[in-house]
């Protein structure tokens, strides 16, 4: 599992031109599934990015949670954080999960992140979601399960 996180001053997903979701201050996080994953993985991977301290503190440190900003996650399914680019130009996705699976582990991340956080928006799973957001350093995380568990 992988999640590319951003730490944004805002950040919306769109589709069809209809905005579904929009955060203020908070994280904006791609997540890619593999064919590996499960929900044990998922655990793992969301009690370290929601522990994550990443926001500045009175010092301008970076040593502030989520939690402690009142922070807002934004959640958007992203296949191509697996993308193999190895051989060729064209990028296979061999070590992506199934629809099915990736939906199932999509959901359960967002219903987890629910109870952990007051403001979860998320994107649409398999739609052509145009995301626009203001990075907020920039600065940005990515969290790989295969680096951490």
């Amino acid at each position: 599992m992988k999640f590319v996180i951003q730490r944004v001053k805002h950040a919306e997903v769109t589709v069809d031109g209809n905005t579904i979701g929009r955060i203020g201050k908070g994280y904006m996080v791609l997540i890619g599934v593999s064919n590996c994953d499960d929900e044990a993985i998922a655990d793992k991977m969301l009690d370290k990015m929601i522990k994550l301290r990443i926001f500045e503190d009175e010092n301008g440190k970076t040593n502030l949670s989520l939690a402690d900003v009142g922070g807002e996650l934004l959640l958007i399914s992203q296949f191509t954080l697996y993308a193999n680019c190895k051989k060729g130009n064209r990028p296979s996705f061999i070590e992506v999960g199934t629809p099915d699976k990736a939906e199932q582990l999509y959901e359960y991340i967002i219903d987890k992140c629910k109870s952990r956080v007051q403001v979860v928006e998320r994107g649409e799973f398999g739609a052509d979601m145009k995301v626009v957001l203001l990075n907020d350093g920039p600065f940005t995380i990515v969290l790989d399960s295969e680096d951490i568990i």
